[in-house]
């Protein structure tokens, strides 16, 4: 493989998959629901499965159930960048304030070391946004980008996840690190203050904590990679699975409690068919498995 496969973030909530999207989609410009795909007869009842795009970036949703609650342990961070547009201030203040309605303020939306312009927040839904003014010098970085809080049990591994994954992931970079000093207590000289790294064309953001802040990684934020075929299925799925009673549907977790979906990208275009027999075979096939069988899938897309 020279090239990384698409990853894209996965939201699971309860009922709320396709209003939260459309809330999102209001919030950035650009953005739009693309398909609602309707999942039958599931353990989890009837789901719906969202696919949609904010400012151009693709996420998904699904409504399947109360299992999952989102916490900041993911978020979301959002570049408004002047360099890229002069009303990206205001641009910010605009989608912090519809953030807000509702949510809870993390770290209020102020000046810091790092960014003129900067806070986090949880909204109406418990997603975690981390809303930033870019300085002008900064190299350029996407509009969103997952970030992972390493804390707990895994507190003091984000530097050693960013160089698995980059390991993982063919056509990989690290960006930038910065680094705890001493006497910046509960936090631990020389671990991760901030780092970013790119996963094929994904950026990703990782930081350490020192603090116990209750929270863990879980199923609530996971990230679909986008297989081109079965033996690539074979590659992530051997490479990023390392809690064998969480393989499931597709689902795996990894070393640090980060969860992954890995299948074929062929199965979102099944998914977005619009064909609802179709749509129930496939789910009725996929639902038994753990290590997703492209040419079973295949199969029960086509009835054959």
């Amino acid at each position: 493989m020279t090239t990384a496969p698409s990853i894209v973030p996965h939201l699971w909530f309860d009922k709320e998959a396709l209003e939260a999207a459309r809330f999102y989609t209001s919030v950035f410009p650009g953005s739009s629901v693309d398909h609602v795909a309707h999942l039958r007869n599931t353990p989890s009842g009837d789901c719906e499965l969202v696919y949609f795009r904010l400012n151009g970036q693709r996420f998904m949703a699904i409504s399947a159930g109360p299992f999952f609650r989102f916490n900041p342990s993911i978020s979301f961070m959002v570049n408004f960048d002047p360099g890229r547009d002069p009303a990206a201030r205001s641009s910010l203040d605009a989608a912090w304030d519809r953030l807000a309605e509702g949510g809870k303020v993390l770290m209020p939306l102020e000046a810091y070391p790092f960014s003129d312009r900067y806070g986090w927040i949880q909204d109406r839904y418990g997603l975690s946004w981390q809303l930033i003014l870019s300085k002008p010098e900064s190299d350029p970085r996407p509009f969103i980008t997952p970030a992972l809080l390493f804390t707990g049990e895994v507190s003091g591994r984000a530097e050693e996840a960013g160089a698995f994954y980059r390991s993982v992931f063919p056509d990989s970079q690290p960006g930038q690190l910065a680094r705890y000093s001493a006497g910046m207590a509960p936090h631990r000289e020389g671990t991760v203050m901030f780092s970013d790294f790119r996963l094929g064309g994904t950026w990703f953001a990782a930081m350490d904590s020192g603090l116990d802040h209750g929270f863990r990684f879980n199923e609530a934020i996971s990230f679909v990679v986008n297989c081109r075929d079965q033996a690539e299925i074979d590659y992530y799925w051997e490479k990023l699975s390392a809690v064998p009673e969480a393989e499931m549907c597709g689902w795996v977790k990894d070393r640090f409690g980060v969860s992954w979906q890995i299948g074929p990208d062929e199965l979102n275009a099944m998914m977005c068919s619009g064909d609802q027999e179709r749509v129930d075979r496939l789910t009725q096939a996929f639902l038994p498995m753990k290590k997703l069988d492209v040419a079973t899938l295949r199969a029960a897309f086509e009835g054959s």
